[in-house]
């Protein structure tokens, strides 16, 4: 029974100290774990709010470069189809200067045929007289004085 009694001493003699310690934990629970869980969600919404802000900012970054990199493909087909008319610009001129270069050419080679013709035309004409020249004093030579007449007649005969 003795044990029982100091049982009983010891625990009215803990009384207290149970009512102090459930007063120290709702003191803690009121002074510091309600602030800090709520400074923690606070910090906790800041922080997924940020990460938010920050997911929105890098969506609208990423469709203005997207709009950027359309305008710079925009641009680049604007300066390639210019530089495509400027070729076709060129090409054209550079065919029709090619183009009147042989029509020239064709006129110069004409004309020089044509010279030609008529250059070889007196030349032949006078290749004809000077071999009938030739072969009239060549008969002559050959030919006594007085056969000339009787050749000449056997020439136009033949």
């Amino acid at each position: 029974m003795e044990i029982l009694n100091q049982l009983v001493t010891l625990m009215v003699g803990s009384v207290p100290t149970i009512i102090f310690f459930l007063l120290l934990i709702g003191a803690y629970s009121i002074l510091v774990r309600r602030p800090l869980e709520r400074m923690l969600a606070e910090r906790h919404a800041r922080t997924a709010g940020a990460v938010e802000q920050a997911r929105g900012a890098i969506t609208a970054a990423e469709a203005e470069t997207t709009a950027y990199e359309n305008k710079l493909r925009a641009a680049r087909a604007e300066i390639a189809a210019l530089r495509e008319g400027r070729l076709k610009e060129w090409q054209q001129k550079r065919e029709l200067t090619l183009a009147g270069a042989r029509a020239k050419a064709q006129e110069h080679i004409g004309v020089a045929r044509k010279e030609i013709e008529v250059s070889s035309s007196a030349a032949r004409t006078q290749i004809q007289d000077a071999t009938d020249m030739l072969s009239e004093q060549i008969v002559r030579a050959v030919m006594p004085a007085g056969s000339q007449g009787s050749a000449a007649t056997e020439g136009a005969r033949s």
